[in-house]
C-alpha cells in the first residue's frame, strides 16, 4: 500500500486536497473493505493534516454500529455491503469527527465471499457533507483483492471530487 510507487494516487490525493483546502473543508474516512488505504493515500501527501480529519476502519458489522452507529436492522436488511449501509457510514463518521465531508467504503474484495446477489468485486460507496442527504453509488471492479481495493480507492476520491464542486 505505499502510495509513493503510485503516481495516479498521489496526483490524486494532491488534487484532493487542493479542492478540500480551498473550501476550508476537512474530510473523513470510513472505510471496511479498503482498510484504510484511503486514509493512508491521503495522509501520505505532505499537507494533509490541512484538511484530513480522521478516518474510521469499521470491518466487522460490530465497529459498524459501535464506531459509525449504523443500525443493526440497516445491516440485518441490507447487509454490510450495500447503499443503505454506506449511506449510514458516512452520517456516522460525520456525527462522530470535525470533518465537513465524509467518505465510506463496503465491499467484497475477494477471493471469497461473495454470492450470486452481490458477487467478488462488489463495492459501495457513500459520501456525505453536513446539511445534505448523503449520495451513494455501487461499482462492480474486476482482479484480484488488491486491484479491487485499489480501484475502489480511486473510485472513492475521484468521486469525492466530482460530487462536491
Amino acid at each position: 500500500m505505499d502510495t509513493s510507487t503510485d503516481p495516479h494516487l498521489d496526483a490524486l490525493s494532491r488534487l484532493v486536497g487542493e479542492h478540500l483546502a480551498a473550501r476550508g473543508w476537512r474530510l473523513a474516512t470510513a472505510e471496511s473493505c479498503t482498510g484504510g488505504w484511503v486514509a493512508e493515500v491521503v495522509t501520505a501527501t505532505a499537507g494533509s493534516s490541512g484538511w484530513f480529519d480522521c478516518g474510521f476502519i469499521t470491518y466487522s458489522n460490530d465497529a459498524k454500529f459501535a464506531l459509525l452507529g449504523v443500525s443493526p436492522m440497516t445491516l440485518a436488511r441490507h447487509g454490510a455491503v450495500s447503499e443503505a449501509t454506506v449511506a449510514a457510514m458516512a452520517e456516522g463518521c460525520l456525527e462522530r469527527s470535525e470533518a465537513e465531508v465524509a467518505l465510506s467504503i463496503s465491499g467484497i474484495a475477494g477471493p471469497g465471499g461473495g454470492s450470486p446477489a452481490k458477487p467478488v468485486g462488489t463495492v459501495c460507496f457513500g459520501w456525505a457533507r453536513h446539511g445534505e442527504a448523503p449520495q451513494t453509488a455501487t461499482c462492480h471492479f474486476d482482479g484480484d483483492r488488491s486491484a479491487v481495493r485499489r480501484q475502489a480507492v480511486v473510485f472513492a476520491l475521484t468521486e469525492l471530487l466530482r460530487r462536491f464542486q
